[in-house]
């Protein structure tokens, strides 16, 4: 069974930084892809990014474009979410996945964390 642990969410004010992690065991990471959602309340979870297994390819969703960068450490097995210029938009709980391949598609990830909350302050 995989496991994904997400952490690095808090309560920062727009226009800083934060850096989330997942932690992933269970299952060799180097062979799945892995994704991160957001969720605000009151609203459908969203993509956010995807990167591929051996972290060659990403995709964005537009909101984030320019403003976040999913990265990924095999050796690690741990992925990341750098988010800089955040807005109170971004507020919301972040949710990493992971799946056999890439995919904007929510449906496609097989495993989940459980969520880390980011709030952004005005």
């Amino acid at each position: 069974q995989v496991q994904l642990v997400e952490s690095g969410g808090g309560l920062v004010q727009a226009g800083d930084s934060l850096r989330l992690s997942c932690a992933v065991s269970g299952r060799t990471f180097s062979s799945l892809a892995m994704g991160w959602f957001r969720q605000a309340p009151g609203k459908e979870r969203e993509f956010v990014a995807t990167i591929s297994p051996s972290g060659i390819v990403s995709y964005y969703a537009a909101s984030v474009k320019g403003r976040f960068t999913i990265s990924r450490d095999n050796a690690k097995n741990t992925g990341y979410l750098q988010m800089n210029s955040l807005k109170p938009e971004d507020t919301a709980v972040f949710y990493c996945a992971a799946a056999n391949r890439v995919d904007v598609r929510s449906s496609t990830y097989n495993y989940w964390g459980q969520g880390t909350q980011v709030t952004v302050s005005s």
